[in-house]
């Protein structure tokens, strides 16, 4: 297993670890890289890993049937896959499907769990996350159900952004209806609206965010109580 300790961390909940608990997670994880489209768990199967992201950013999608998806959550450096093992719950409750590609730390699920007892600071911390994500889950649950597409596209590009650290990625308008469970022509239209009040620019597949503040105010009130959860409960 190759040792990390030496690369600087920038995965937040790492962070947050007193040093010396945090460099003996570190040097059980290897650093690999997320390619974009890659499942790293279904849903149902057992975890094999857990994954604390640094670079890249990972979906959360629930399988509806066999053919249709819905994104249910987004974890990026501010937080990790596989929480579910701090409940004694080796299934995944999702499919884990990556969004953005980038860097992770990964480290097996049975050292893992290993590790979990031997840190005293590691699980309140683990928990704490747990709950922003479930927080995170029926937000989005909520969202989906009440607000305009629009303000659900403005919302998702904020959090695709918060964890791409940069205002331009990729993303196709069939990719964002695939997670956003609507039809192609409702995200085509929203994103015309958001690029003719010039805070978004689209081009074949590549957006850039050129109007954070504007698309912030284009978004329902979901993205604004993620963060304050988020920062409420984890700072």
């Amino acid at each position: 297993m190759s040792s990390v300790q030496a690369v600087p961390v920038t995965n937040r909940l790492l962070s947050a670890l007193p040093r010396k608990e945090r460099e003996l997670l570190l040097s059980h994880c290897e650093p690999v890289e997320l390619v974009i489209a890659e499942t790293l768990h279904r849903a149902g199967e057992p975890i094999p890993h857990v994954y604390f992201p640094t670079g890249g950013f990972i979906s959360l999608v629930m399988p509806i049937d066999a053919s249709e998806y819905l994104e249910v959550g987004l974890v990026g450096n501010e937080g990790m896959l596989g929480i579910t093992l701090i409940l004694g719950v080796d299934a995944a409750p999702f499919h884990a499907l990556v969004q953005g590609a980038g860097t992770a730390l990964r480290i097996t699920a049975a050292e893992f769990l290993q590790l979990l007892e031997q840190s005293p600071a590691l699980r309140p911390e683990l928990q704490r996350y747990l709950y922003v994500l479930m927080s995170q889950i029926g937000q989005t649950a909520a969202c989906n159900r009440y607000h305009v597409v629009e303000a659900r596209l403005a919302r998702w590009l904020l959090m695709t952004q918060d964890r791409a650290n940069c205002d331009t990625f990729h993303i196709t308008h069939l990719f964002m209806a695939f997670m956003l469970g609507v039809r192609r022509v409702g995200i085509t239209k929203a994103a015309n609206l958001l690029q003719q009040q010039k805070i978004i620019s689209y081009h074949r597949g590549d957006i850039t965010i050129l109007d954070r503040a504007g698309l912030e105010a284009a978004s329902c009130g979901c993205y604004r109580a993620g963060k304050e959860t988020y920062e409420r409960i984890l700072g």
